[in-house]
């Protein structure tokens, strides 16, 4: 028979008991329902970190300029009629920059034309006289003098049609001249002309930028100038243009430094098929030096871009983890970089783009 202080004690752990499963059974329902509303795992791709011996490398600031900029001039004298581009148009090698009046240019033409047919009117009797002359000479019934006067005249009519003819060839080509073209594809820098202007023979029409190739300039020290290789390759950022590295290539270290600051021209020329680069722009140059170090290495597909931040998501127990690095160099599709990695750690190089923190993933080859 149980006493009282038993059946107190059987009371008190059966109502813990009670307690125990009323404030634990909203909280395990709870975690049922999340573990059913989280996503499934996202399918990545992943390379292991390396550590590598690397170039060293040194990033200096150049400035992009056109590959090609002329100063379009007119060939002729003449009034501007037509001029239908004005600055920041893009035109095609070939198109119309500027029309100029060939009024007087016809005209003296016409004249031309007219003067040839009086010559070789002119021309055709003096062939004939000279024709019937000759034949009188050989029968001794003409005098040399008048033989020499047909000969003569002849002659001279001949040399006047040429120079009538070459004169002709001279107006056609001023006339042809009248239009200035485009001599490459680019942009209209600047306008040095207007309609109803004289333009004087060898004057600007228009300033032309062809930027389909754009040429980068950097002022290099000497100590690192003699370490570059001729026709290296580079890397470049053109942060208004891009966040992602162009590659180019060096062209030319020129021989002639700067004394006072003790650098040296260095030219790299630069694709730019989308027109996206302009002339003027920064860039940030990144080359190549002769001496090593060693680095850690991943690809670039790895890199994700926060702003101005740069991170990877390292897979930990099934796991996307973020981690920040900071990038040292670019090297042939990898990148060298600095943060809370070590070799042999797997990092998100498919499907990082659409990552969170700590979602989970699943590795696939």
């Amino acid at each position: 028979m149980l006493t009282f202080d038993t059946r107190s004690v059987i009371y008190r752990y059966c109502l813990i008991v009670t307690v125990i499963a009323l404030l634990s059974g909203p909280a395990a329902l709870a975690q049922d329902q999340n573990k059913e509303n989280e996503p499934p795992p996202s399918p990545v791709q992943v390379a292991a970190v390396k550590t590598e011996m690397v170039l060293n490398q040194i990033s200096l600031v150049g400035t992009t300029e056109a590959f090609s900029e002329s100063t379009v001039a007119s060939e002729i004298s003449g009034v501007v009629e037509y001029f239908p581009v004005k600055e920041g148009d893009y035109v095609k090698k070939g198109d119309l920059l500027v029309q100029l009046k060939e009024t007087e240019l016809k005209l003296r033409l016409k004249g031309a034309v007219a003067a040839k047919k009086r010559i070789e009117a002119n021309l055709r009797n003096a062939e004939k006289e000279l024709e019937r002359v000759s034949k009188l000479r050989e029968s001794n019934s003409v005098a040399e003098k008048q033989y020499d006067t047909a000969f003569y005249t002849y002659q001279a009519l001949s040399q006047e049609l040429l120079q009538n003819e070459a004169e002709i060839d001279l107006l056609n080509y001023e006339i042809k001249q009248q239009k200035v073209l485009s001599p490459f594809s680019g942009f209209v820098a600047k306008e040095h002309t207007q309609v109803g202007e004289w333009i004087n023979k060898g004057g600007p029409v228009v300033t032309l930028l062809g930027l389909d190739k754009v040429q980068i300039t950097v002022d290099v020290p000497e100590r690192y100038s003699v370490m570059l290789a001729s026709q290296g390759n580079v890397n470049l950022l053109i942060k208004s243009v891009s966040n992602n590295p162009f590659s180019g290539k060096i062209y030319a270290v020129l021989p002639q430094g700067n004394p006072n600051s003790r650098t040296f021209p260095v030219r790299i020329h630069l694709e730019n098929p989308d027109l996206k680069i302009k002339s003027g722009m920064e860039t940030i140059v990144t080359f190549n030096l002769a001496d090593k170090k060693s680095a850690l290495l991943i690809p670039k597909d790895a890199i994700v871009t926060a702003g101005e931040n740069r991170m990877v998501f390292l897979v930990n127990g099934g796991k996307a983890i973020p981690i920040g690095i900071q990038i040292l160099g670019y090297y042939d599709g990898g990148v060298a970089v600095e943060g809370n990695l070590k070799p042999g750690d797997p990092v998100v190089i498919r499907g990082n783009e659409r990552l969170r923190p700590g979602q989970p993933v699943t590795i696939i080859d």
